[in-house]
């Protein structure tokens, strides 16, 4: 039977204390490929202070774009050029 996120979660946290120490022993082994030490004292650190900010900045262009109707020469002409009228 599929197991629920807080099930999964609650499973994982009973071996909190087992990775820890796993992640520190890689850690500080001197003979553990340098991205494997990293690796884990990425995972200490997060787990211990939380993930490090990350900003973001981003530019928003908004472009209007307007429906102008064409210059008419008399407020008579423009009307019955758009079949409205000028109140």
């Amino acid at each position: 039977m599929a197991k629920t996120p807080t099930e999964i979660r609650s499973l994982a946290r009973k071996h909190t204390d087992a990775a820890m120490r796993t992640l520190a022993a890689i850690m500080v082994e001197p003979s553990a490929p340098h991205s494997a030490r990293v690796a884990a004292a990425n995972a200490i650190l997060d787990r211990g202070w939380g993930k490090a900010e990350v900003r973001v900045e981003a530019e928003h262009i908004v472009r209007y774009v307007a429906d102008v109707p064409a210059v008419s020469e008399t407020v008579e002409q423009w009307q019955k050029d758009h079949g409205q009228t000028i109140q």
